[in-house]
C-alpha cells in the first residue's frame, strides 16, 4: 500500500478510535455511572484498542506477534502524549499562541510521528522489509 493511502486510513482508524473514546465517556457521564476523569480513562483505553486492532488489521496489515505489536504501540502513545505535552507548552505557554492553535499543530505533530513509528517500528515483522 502507498504511503498517502495508508497514512489517510491511519487518520480514519484513529477518528474511529476518538469517537469510541468519546461514545464511552458520555454514556458513563450522562448517567452519572462515573466521574468524567474515570469515565475519560476508559473510554480512552477503549479507543486505544479500537485503534491497535484497526491499525494492526487494516491500515498496516501486520504479522507481528500481538505481545510484541501491543507493547510496542503502547510505547509510541505514551511518547504521543509527551509529544503532545511538549509541544502545547511550547506553543501555549512559552510563545503564547491561542491553546486550539497549538493544539492543532501538536494533533499534526502527533498524527505524523505516531503514523512513522507504527508504520516503521510498531507493526512491522521481523524479516520484513
Amino acid at each position: 500500500m502507498h504511503i498517502p493511502q495508508q497514512f489517510a486510513r491511519y487518520a480514519a482508524v484513529g477518528a474511529v478510535g476518538t469517537l469510541v473514546h468519546y461514545a464511552v465517556l458520555v454514556a458513563l457521564v450522562q448517567p452519572r455511572a462515573a466521574d468524567p476523569v474515570v469515565a475519560s480513562t476508559i473510554g480512552f483505553g477503549g479507543g486505544a484498542v479500537v485503534n491497535y486492532l484497526l491499525n494492526y488489521y487494516l491500515t498496516f496489515r501486520s504479522r507481528a506477534p500481538h505481545r510484541e505489536a501491543l507493547a510496542k504501540f503502547m510505547t509510541v502513545a505514551l511518547l504521543g502524549l509527551a509529544v503532545n505535552g511538549a509541544v502545547m507548552a511550547l506553543l501555549a505557554g512559552a510563545l503564547a499562541l491561542h491553546y486550539l492553535v497549538a493544539q492543532v499543530v501538536a494533533t499534526g505533530v502527533v498524527l505524523a510521528s505516531g503514523f512513522l513509528a507504527n508504520r516503521w517500528w510498531t507493526f512491522r515483522h521481523r524479516g520484513e522489509a
